[in-house]
């Protein structure tokens, strides 16, 4: 049945459902439906004239342009899913087809785009397959999953956070997200890595300076607590904060005010602290090389993330996420691991944790930009060369002697480590230990 003449086009994008809008070659939104106002969390008068990627900031904002695409290449586009950022800071998961614009002589004036909120389609989907979500954080491990549980209240009581875990195990990751569930969420978000800068010139970046304070001071300079003013400041590796600056710190906790160096007078502090070391902390304040009054208020709240090599569940979950974002900011087309590589990964214990999982597989798709990755496209240090004792002894000769072998060279290799060896093997812990029994025979 045809249209009826008289109805404006404009008028028919405005009854959809779906989120559509129009750029001209310069990428600028020139119209912008009430659905797509209401997905990405603004008025659409606030779009228009705007750039699209300072709109929606998506996954594909970084180069990897699924309109621009269309535009000079000519094509459509269907279904793909990414997820932009509101300004609110919350994420939104949604599905986009693309087409370039023509007009009337069929000349490419731009493209078109419609995308509509799949958030709760996406969350059901993991839900039933046993992965929980929050934020950028995805798990399938029951203490990950607790701590998921108790960030949403934790981040609304606005109480200080300390964030426990070693070294790449997504400890600013936790940070971001008790900032993006907290009445601070449209407020900035400030990290300081306070073991990154030099302790003579860490007072000033936290606490600013007055003109005149030191020899090169020649004008006031705000610092980090100005900087994250009615948002949130992130202390990363706090434990290397020294004590003198320790002292200054736990008065601004108690008294919400601070003086920025060379000042005399105080100055309001609004910012909620959250904090993050690998180091124990506890046992440095019974040392005396931490406060311990500091310690305690410090840790109202507090969390201590799992390395990845005691949740050797996520690694799977995790390779999924990391090959998604890598072929969205990349351009590359991933489609996932071997199991040759994948057992590889599961047997690794990750001294750097999720950050080096990330590392990996950001190596192996330079090597494999397509397709499924293999151990040969893995880092090198991942190959372990084989003992030259081991090339020197002769072969096991029965099958009972041959299972001995294998499970006492895995329990080897991981240090006595059951389950580790259980899972290089295939095999439950009670066959492991069964076949440790039974020994070699004969």
């Amino acid at each position: 049945m045809a249209l009826p003449r008289d109805i404006p086009c404009e008028a028919i994008m405005e009854s959809l459902a779906d989120g559509v809008f129009t750029v001209d070659t310069d990428f600028t939104i020139t119209f912008f439906n009430r659905a797509a106002g209401a997905i990405a969390g603004l008025a659409p008068a606030e779009a228009l004239g705007r750039k699209c990627w300072e709109v929606f900031h998506s996954s594909l904002c970084d180069g990897a342009c699924a309109l621009g695409a269309c535009i000079r290449d000519d094509t459509t586009l269907s279904e793909q899913t990414i997820f932009i950022v509101r300004p609110d800071g919350r994420k939104v998961t949604v599905s986009i087809s693309a087409a370039p614009l023509r007009d009337a002589t069929g000349r490419i004036v731009g493209g078109v785009e419609t995308f509509r909120d799949i958030s709760d389609l996406d969350r059901l989907r993991k839900e039933l397959q046993g992965v929980r979500t929050l934020e950028d954080i995805v798990t399938r491990n029951r203490e990950m999953a607790r701590h998921l549980d108790l960030l949403p209240p934790i981040a609304q009581s606005g109480a200080t956070v300390l964030l426990l875990g070693e070294s790449g195990t997504g400890k600013e990751l936790f940070a971001r997200a008790l900032h993006n569930l907290s009445p601070r969420a449209a407020g900035p978000f400030v990290a300081v890595n306070c073991g990154a800068i030099p302790a003579e010139l860490l007072e000033s970046e936290l606490f600013g300076h007055v003109r005149g304070a030191f020899t090169d001071a020649k004008a006031d300079r705000k610092g980090r607590f100005a900087l994250a003013s009615g948002g949130t400041l992130f202390l990363d590796e706090i434990g290397e904060l020294p004590l003198a600056l320790q002292v200054k710190l736990l008065r601004v906790l108690q008294e919400r005010v601070y003086e920025p160096l060379g000042a005399d007078t105080s100055v309001p502090a609004d910012a909620r602290v959250l904090a993050a070391t690998n180091r124990d902390l506890e046992a440095m304040a019974q040392t005396g090389e931490f406060r311990r009054d500091l310690f305690y208020r410090l840790s109202v709240a507090r969390l201590a993330l799992p390395p990845l090599r005691q949740r050797p569940e996520d690694i799977p979950l995790l390779v999924t996420t990391f090959i998604e974002r890598i072929n969205l900011l990349r351009g590359t087309a991933v489609t996932g691991l071997a199991d040759a590589a994948m057992r590889r990964l599961l047997r690794h214990d990750y001294p750097g944790n999720v950050r080096e999982l990330q590392n990996i597989l950001e190596y192996a798709t330079i090597l494999c930009p397509a397709g499924r990755i293999g151990p040969e496209h893995l880092p090198d240090y991942l190959h372990p060369a084989p003992s030259p004792a081991a090339a020197d002894t002769e072969p096991p000769r029965t099958m009972r002697a041959a299972k001995y072998a294998a499970a006492k060279a895995a329990l080897a290799r991981h240090d006595g480590k059951v389950m580790a060896a259980c899972r290089e093997l295939g095999v439950t812990k009670d066959t492991l230990r069964r076949i440790v029994e039974l020994g070699p025979g004969d």
